[in-house]
């Protein structure tokens, strides 16, 4: 049987620190999976895994699909297969999110998630592209584009970090949308769901990929005084 490895590029502290510089390619993390999310050089919108093509949300509403040539600061990935599933009707995502840990035996294991079908409200944001000298995410996330679309059709896809982890990616749950006819997709701020099925897999190993080649990475000396309060900013 396959491990299930979640292979991430980048840190979610270090792009919160300003961090964007694109440091390897989307082609590459695509090597590693099927389900995930990300974003592109310079903080440049919300990219959305699945079923092994990466699509871009762009601030300025349109979605498009992405040759593999552009680069990323950071993005997580898994081949995703579900461990269990379970439908749902009529439900926020807060109701969702709590089904879903509740049926876990503890919250200190990574999760891959799906979330397909019939969305009543589907509210997404997505980050502009940034030039240097870059600034923190925390204030970016202040003026960051949002829209909202009801009764619309698509996809969830995003992990369940746990709270040890904060800063390597973001604790709780990080999610991403995209529609089934790939014009709508972006970081979700909040839904509810008409009908779907839910799908989860548990990690059984993190892949933490370093760019070892970028030397403003390596140099760089990050201030982790405030991350936590601005990563839940940001998110």
């Amino acid at each position: 049987m396959t491990e299930k490895v979640l292979y991430q590029h980048g840190t979610l502290g270090a792009l919160m620190a300003g961090l964007m510089d694109g440091t390897t390619s989307i082609a590459e993390v695509l090597k590693y999976g099927t389900l995930g999310l990300g974003t592109l050089h310079g903080l440049d919108g919300e990219v959305i895994f699945l079923d092994g093509e990466a699509y871009q949300g762009r601030s300025d509403g349109a979605l498009i699909h992405l040759s593999g040539e552009e680069s990323t600061p950071y993005a997580a990935i898994t081949a995703f297969s579900a461990d269990r599933s379970f439908a749902v009707k009529q439900l926020s995502s807060e109701a969702i999110k709590e089904q879903i840990l509740k049926d876990e035996a503890g919250k200190n294991l990574f999760l891959a998630v799906k979330i397909s079908g019939l969305f009543k409200d589907m509210h997404i944001r997505i980050m502009p592209k940034q030039e240097k000298p870059y600034r923190r995410l925390a204030k970016i996330s202040e003026s960051q584009p949002e829209f909202h679309q009801s009764d619309i059709q698509g996809t969830i896809v995003g992990f369940y970090t746990p709270e040890l982890f904060q800063g390597v990616a973001a604790a709780g749950f990080h999610l991403h949308f995209i529609d089934d006819e790939k014009t709508f997709g972006g970081h979700i701020l909040d839904f509810d769901v008409s009908q779907g099925t839910v799908e989860i897999s548990q990690m059984e190993s993190l892949m933490q990929h370093f760019p070892t080649n970028d030397p403003t990475f390596i140099q760089n000396e990050i201030d982790y005084a405030d991350l936590a309060a601005e990563i839940e900013q940001a998110e």
